[in-house]
């Protein structure tokens, strides 16, 4: 995240307990840095103590994720992570460390709701300033058998395919998923596929 010059807030605003790690450099660091990967896979708020991560209930997304390494970082003692799920498909995450142990597990209890919206409406508000994402447009609403053709789709079925499931012809798949594109402001089926997916219309959790 940047200000309007460009200049990353992690270097202005909001600095890391150890000032000479310029993290942000670091393009892969979402890639390997174990409190991300976690993010990604979280929704809620989350800490870390003594090379675990942990939250208010037992989770095996947090208990597979491995925080050894981090357990050689002079500086990092406690964190509380909140994850930022936002629609189509946005992750962020905002970190709180200290650089001893605090007894983040009373912080945690104490706070974690407070900072998880604090969390959200920091890159919600930024994201949206700033534009992003760049097509973000309000798209129309899509009709059932639209989303019906997504989800097919989205599971890798073919139009043909489809069409024998939804029990309708091919020419009428293709005619359901080239009018969600363009509600969606998707340029194809694979993006149309990503957006509907971040808007909550494909995936496990789309009503």
């Amino acid at each position: 995240m940047a200000d309007e010059a460009g200049r990353p807030y992690a270097e202005t605003t909001f600095r890391w307990i150890d000032p000479g790690h310029r993290y942000w450099l670091d393009r892969s660091l979402a890639l390997h840095a174990p409190l991300l990967t976690a993010a990604r896979l979280m929704a809620e708020p989350f800490f870390y103590t003594q090379g675990r991560l942990a939250t208010w209930r037992d989770t095996g997304l947090l208990s597979g994720i491995d925080c050894r390494g981090l357990l050689a970082h002079p500086m990092l003692g406690d964190a509380i992570i909140t994850p930022v799920h936002l629609p189509r498909g946005l992750v962020g995450a905002l970190v709180w460390c200290s650089s001893e142990a605090i007894g983040v597990e009373r912080v945690f209890a104490e706070q974690a709701e407070h900072m998880q919206a604090l969390a959200t409406r920091l890159v919600a508000t930024h994201n949206e300033a700033r534009g992003r994402p760049r097509n973000a447009t309000v798209p129309q609403t899509l009709t059932r058998r639209e989303v019906q053709c997504l989800r097919w789709a989205a599971a890798g079925k073919t139009d043909s395919e489809i069409g024998i499931i939804l029990d309708v012809s091919v020419s009428t798949v293709r005619f359901h998923l080239r009018n969600a594109a363009a509600k969606l402001g998707a340029t194809g089926r694979a993006q149309s596929i990503q957006l509907a997916a971040g808007l909550g219309y494909v995936g496990a959790g789309a009503a």
